[in-house]
């Protein structure tokens, strides 16, 4: 009996071993990632147009996986309409034209996709580039921190009279639905305005948390692959690829919850205004908002945001990595078990934040894993990171630092058809020490 005991605790610890998973970053015990991502947009011929989108839709329509269709010029789906894309359908966005989506207050897009049969967005020409064609916009009538309501008109470059109407958002329904997303690519979107900077790849102002937003990748966009703006939402298996900006951008009042989701940052590729994995603003000025409501609150769980680096050193001597994440004024991060590996530093908090008792409980990081990146938490313009080192690097916060290469911190990054992005178990030589990280030898 008792030998029997024994070696039924042996196979038990071994097939623990056997599916267990690491708990920081993103996580899964299978890779999520597979069959419905593309991390080589560019190598897809998707074919011809057999369809046009263009105008308005004021009424109900299916866009069907037989027929390809091209967006052209700026699209809005208005009038209490749905739109309701079928798995596998391939939409491009028309260079010529500037092409954009935009599913305007009290409409809905029903774009479910499937695993092995996603929906993609793309851009109509032959060698594809960041910001070739416009994105996808959402506005429902939830509340943002603003005076009055919202209005993205500034990203239309031909926009009739009759039409500003579709371009608001901003309400007081915080359960508002505008539809679902879910295994859906965005690819090559971002077309630059004049008036109004960059179009996004996925912008989200003032939705509404009934809305689902599951398994969405923005690869390659010129503004940044998610913005949202207000509202109350929550994004569940989300991949920002080489975005030319901010991969995710949250501000004016926004609500979110972030959930196992992963950024990878190309230093080679960046806007003239910077990017970042993670900026969280609760206004752009302060004359914008409203004080007596809510600043943006982010709630991030299991992410991993990378920077993709050759030579991780050169590369920030250069000036070409920057922060991972950003945190203005007034707005609030709670981030846990989550990885952020290569960046110069990890965190960087506007220098209008007070470093006090109130500040340092709206911006949390516990359970982090801290990975080769030249200093971890700093306020901008400050050198002196001394309190905020010894308050996250407390022991009761479970953080932890290393200074590992990526190929050796991830599964495997390098299979361009399955890169796999979750840490690798029991491989991380890992410090509650503090400081084990800053020590990249960069030049002053």
């Amino acid at each position: 009996m008792k030998n029997f005991i024994q070696t039924l605790v042996i196979f038990l610890l071994v097939i623990g071993n056997i599916f267990a998973q690491q708990e920081k970053g993103i996580i899964g015990t299978n890779n999520w990632l597979y069959n419905w991502t593309e991390f080589k947009p560019s190598q897809n011929d998707y074919g011809e147009p057999t369809q046009i989108l263009a105008g308005n839709i004021t009424e109900d329509l299916t866009l069907s996986k037989r027929d390809i269709y091209l967006l052209l010029g700026d699209v809005f789906v208005t009038n209490n309409a749905t739109l309701t894309i079928e798995p596998g359908t391939i939409i491009i966005g028309d260079y010529d034209s500037k092409a954009s989506l935009t599913i305007s207050k009290g409409a809905t897009i029903i774009a479910d996709g499937l695993e092995t049969d996603p929906i993609v967005f793309t851009s109509s020409r032959s060698v594809k580039r960041a910001g070739d064609w416009g994105g996808l916009i959402l506005l429902g009538d939830a509340p943002t921190n603003k005076f009055g309501n919202g209005s993205v008109s500034a990203f239309y470059s031909q926009l009739a009279h009759d039409a500003y109407a579709n371009t608001n958002y901003g309400g007081d329904n915080y359960q508002s639905n505008s539809g679902v997303l879910r295994y859906v690519r965005i690819e090559y979107a971002g077309k630059r305005i004049k008036a109004a900077g960059y179009f996004n790849g996925l912008l989200l102002a003032s939705v509404g948390s009934e809305t689902v937003f599951e398994n969405i990748m923005i690869s390659h966009s010129a503004g940044d692959s998610f913005e949202i703006l207000g509202g109350d939402v929550c994004l569940n298996k989300v991949v920002s690829y080489k975005s030319n900006s901010n991969d995710f951008k949250f501000n004016f009042g926004a609500k979110c919850k972030l959930n196992n989701s992963l950024a990878i940052r190309s230093p080679y590729i960046s806007s003239n205004e910077g990017s970042r994995c993670i900026q969280v603003l609760s206004f752009d000025k302060k004359e914008q908002v409203d004080f007596t409501k809510n600043g943006t609150e982010v709630v991030a769980k299991n992410l991993t945001l990378l920077n993709d680096s050759d030579n991780l050193k050169s590369d920030i001597n250069m000036g070409l990595v920057k922060e991972a994440i950003f945190i203005g004024e007034n707005a609030s991060l709670d981030m846990d078990k989550s990885v952020i590996s290569g960046f110069n530093p990890a965190v960087l908090f506007e220098d209008e934040i007070q470093i006090n008792q109130d500040n340092l409980e709206k911006i949390k990081f516990a359970n982090m894993y801290f990975n080769n990146c030249n200093g971890n938490i700093f306020i901008e313009n400050n050198s002196n990171n001394e309190d905020l080192e010894n308050w996250y690097g407390n022991s009761a916060f479970y953080n932890v630092y290393s200074k590992s290469d990526n190929s050796e911190t991830f599964i495997d990054i390098n299979n361009s058809k399955r890169p796999d992005f979750r840490l690798r178990i029991n491989k991380i030589i890992a410090s509650k020490d503090h400081y084990a990280s800053e020590d990249l030898g960069i030049d002053d």
